[in-house]
């Protein structure tokens, strides 16, 4: 029972970023704006946090930090997709692919080491506050867009934003907002990564952990309470790969693909079970 119990706990912490990043991407793409770039956000945060939090000793400073600069490189990527009608998917896997490298670049820089920042200490790593408040969100999700005016505008622009439009709503604001917004939770994720799994950003530490949100986000049907269920499976797979290591005689790079395996089964899967937003990924030009 004891193990089932740490299991459990395990594999909602390992959800936990995973679900942050998920329902950022949830608001992003209820609104039209695809957000492949959750990696790169995730990696933006985790880095900026650990920095900070090195520097201030402070983790919530950190925490601040890491939610700016996930704001930040959204607002590239919104200004981008909504204000010059970039490829969504393009201009994502370009921040993808700039955060593979900005990292390492800038850790050579600050602390003379390309692989990992400075260890941060035990107690200045965050509690479990972003546990409760990726699991808090789903419900204030749900509520946001289904019982305010902001969630039902962002709705509307994701499924038809020229009747949106015509109603007086401005659609490319609306769409910024769930951008940055996105940039924001995502960033929390991978600031729980950094300072709150783990003492110190690792380069690429992520490990394709935004692209399974993604794939959360897909399978829970771009709905917050499913959502939360495909992070819970995600995070649990993933719990069992950590706890088969070392007791079973399978070899270790076996076991470690266990979660990207599961999310390649389930998109191709559920992937044409589920109804993306009808505006999803068009870039819309507002009437005069």
């Amino acid at each position: 029972m004891s193990i089932l119990l740490i299991l459990l706990a395990s594999a909602v912490r390992q959800a936990t970023p995973l679900l942050l990043a998920a329902l950022g991407g949830l608001y992003s793409e209820r609104s039209g704006v695809i957000n492949i770039a959750l990696e790169g956000l995730m990696l933006a945060g985790a880095f900026t946090a650990a920095s900070v939090t090195h520097y201030s000793g402070s983790p919530w400073l950190g925490l601040a930090a890491g939610i700016a600069a996930g704001v930040l490189v959204a607002l590239v990527h919104g200004v981008a997709c909504i204000r010059f009608k970039a490829d969504q998917v393009v201009s994502g896997t370009a921040i993808n692919i700039l955060f593979l490298g900005v990292p390492a670049l800038l850790s050579g820089a600050l602390f003379q080491s390309t692989g990992a920042t400075p260890q941060v200490p035990q107690e200045q790593l965050l509690p479990i506050a972003p546990i409760v408040l990726a699991f808090l969100l789903v419900p204030v999700t749900w509520y946001v867009l289904n019982r305010t005016p902001f969630g039902l505008r962002l709705r509307a622009v994701g499924e038809n934003p020229e009747a949106a439009d015509t109603a007086g709503v401005n659609v490319a604001r609306v769409r910024l907002a769930a951008v940055l917004l996105s940039g924001a939770l995502a960033a929390i994720g991978g600031a729980y990564l950094s300072i709150g799994q783990s003492s110190l950003f690792a380069r690429n530490m992520t490990a394709g952990r935004g692209f399974i949100a993604l794939a959360a986000l897909i399978f829970g049907k771009w709905r917050p309470v499913q959502t939360m269920l495909a992070c819970l499976l995600f995070g649990f797979a993933e719990a069992l790969a950590i706890q088969m290591e070392g007791v079973s005689q399978v070899p270790v790079q076996f076991i470690q693909i266990v979660p990207y395996v599961l999310t390649i089964i389930v998109l191709a899967g559920f992937i044409g079970h589920s109804r993306a937003p009808r505006a999803l990924g068009v870039p819309y030009q507002e009437k005069r």
